[in-house]
């Protein structure tokens, strides 16, 4: 109960004295100290119980990413048809707005339907871009190219995000080319929803798909590549999925259809990994399944929800078996359900996906679209999301969140995405490493600077020299502990200092930047520098020494 229940209780204090023709503001004192005494505790009682969650430890390496959506202009460009200038100005301000917000990285979509927000030799300019599918952005201007120079700036990682087999969102409404691949190779496509989709069980259409993944590898500096939930596509009232044909001339051994579709979609994922682990090993794989992989009533190793459809079963996606082959490097399973669903508890589902995880990245999807949800509904609880965060940090597994999506942060919705930075984000976090990928961090900064002005102390140093991009430095860390002198007791010698790198805490700075420098103060600082590389491996701290 808040400020407003108290006043309500005012106003009823103030109603009783005039029923009984006194005037209320000729009580004695004492009445206003019994009225307090006897409600106010109530009132605080109750606003602690609604707003229980405390400030969480900011832990040093934290995925912390959202979700851009280009399709049907949800995110971004705001609208179609939007100059380059103003284009340029949206990528600016999310990035901008979420870096404030304590984000680490993005998944932006790239192509949301067989299209582009780059330019591809393979696929047309998203409609959702300029207005009209194939119509190209003025002056060259090429959306993914900008996205990740810009958030590379920000230290953000780029997760280029596809939607491998969606080729028409809407039939009607949409704006298709007479070029558009649904149009030049139409044997590859099958209607269902009132969508077109590639068919997932032919070599070609897995050939094409691989093709455009390699292809925004090689030309990009992309961190990773991201695939969501939409493998073969959901069942809308127990209507199958039209590739029965497909099926009977491209099963080969196999006699369930289901496992021939899994197959299928394992054959690209693997193709995929494959190809990256060729291309850039330095690259990340990550899929955003469905929450549930699938229910104990259907498999012992499933988990303890009641769901209809699951990933396993309808979209053809074994994501663990992805994560037990090491296909893929992370999943961010989509939990967006609350705490004690019925059907599909949030703290049952981020448990098994934990167990599950084969010492493989798992970052949880939350559901921040569904904070406005109606009075009433667990999603009006300003403090549901910062349970979940609080739970996933309470496993060790678990290493981190993404949020659908990027414009609902924005609106910040119940000042929830307000409460998230300030209890949770409130310190900047590295992204969580992946040992299995690379370990080896770069060489240490060199040279290494310590100059007294007298107002700034100045921290100079040089990045050390190297060819190969997996051991380039990407950023700086500068480490700040304050000189306090510590003597024994007993025998009045100096403890030795104790620096703490891993509370992040004592991190001042994050950078790409080569110098550093603050106001002087009357407190003295000891200054540590380490250098990062792409892939989040850090270098063993460096003190800076006074220069003499």
């Amino acid at each position: 109960m808040l400020l407003q229940d108290i006043i309500d209780y005012k106003k009823i204090f103030s109603f009783c004295m005039k029923r009984k023709k006194m005037n209320f503001h000729k009580i004695p004192f004492l009445y206003y100290i019994i009225f307090i005494f006897l409600f106010f505790p109530q009132c605080i009682s109750q606003s602690q119980e609604k707003d229980e969650i405390q400030i969480s430890p900011s832990p040093k390496r934290e995925m912390r990413a959202i979700w851009i959506v280009t399709l049907d202009n949800k995110d971004f460009p705001s609208k179609p048809n939007l100059s380059v200038t103003e284009q340029k100005a949206e990528i600016r301000n999310i990035l901008d707005f979420h870096q404030r917000k304590g984000i680490n990285a993005i998944f932006f979509q790239v192509r949301p339907s067989a299209d582009a927000f780059y330019k591809s030799k393979y696929e047309l300019w998203s409609e959702w871009l300029c207005g009209k599918q194939g119509k190209a952005p003025e002056t060259e201007f090429d959306p993914l190219g900008y996205i990740i120079e810009e958030s590379h700036k920000r230290n953000m990682e780029l997760h280029a995000w596809f939607n491998p087999y969606r080729a028409i969102y809407r039939q009607k409404k949409s704006s298709i080319a007479y070029n558009h691949i649904t149009k030049t190779q139409p044997a590859w496509f099958v209607e269902y929803n009132k969508q077109i989709h590639f068919n997932p069980g032919l070599p070609e259409v897995r050939k094409y798909l691989v093709n455009i993944i390699v292809d925004v590898v090689k030309r990009y500096d992309v961190d990773g590549i991201h695939f969501d939930d939409y493998f073969y596509p959901y069942k809308i009232n127990n209507k199958e999925f039209p590739d029965e044909i497909t099926y009977q001339n491209h099963k080969k051994n196999f006699t369930n259809v289901g496992d021939w579709r899994r197959n299928n979609v394992d054959i690209l994922i693997k193709t995929i990994h494959d190809s990256l682990q060729v291309l850039k090993p330095y690259v990340k794989l990550g899929i955003s399944p469905f929450g549930v992989w699938r229910n104990k009533t259907e498999d012992s190793k499933g988990s303890n929800t009641q769901v209809g459809q699951t990933c396993y079963d309808i979209l053809g996606a074994d994501v663990r078996k992805w994560l037990e082959k090491g296909w893929i490097d992370y999943v961010a399973p989509q939990l967006y359900w609350h705490i004690g669903h019925q059907k599909a508890d949030y703290r049952e589902l981020v448990n098994w996906w934990a167990k599950n995880s084969f010492n493989k990245h798992v970052y949880i999807g939350h559901a921040f679209y569904k904070v406005r949800g109606e009075e009433g509904d667990q999603w009006q609880d300003k403090n549901e999301i910062g349970r979940q965060i609080n739970i996933n940090r309470t496993i060790p597994e678990i290493q981190g969140s993404a949020y659908f999506r990027a414009k609902s942060l924005m609106d910040n919705y119940l000042y929830m995405t307000d409460t998230i930075h300030k209890k949770y984000y409130y310190r900047p976090a590295l992204i969580p490493t992946m040992p299995w990928k690379d370990n080896t961090p770069p060489e240490p900064p060199q040279n290494i600077k310590k100059i007294n002005t007298p107002k700034r102390i100045i921290l100079q140093w040089e990045s050390a020299h190297t060819t190969l991009p997996q051991e380039k430095t990407h950023y700086y860390i500068v480490y700040r502990f304050e000189e306090i002198e510590n003597k024994d007791e007993k025998n009045e010698d100096k403890k030795p200092p104790i620096f703490d790198f891993e509370d992040s805490k004592n991190i001042v700075s994050i950078q790409k930047e080569t110098i550093f420098y603050e106001k002087i103060t009357p407190k003295k600082y000891k200054y540590f520098i380490t250098a990062v590389d792409r892939l989040h491996n850090e270098t063993k701290p460096i003190e800076v020494l006074e220069e003499k």
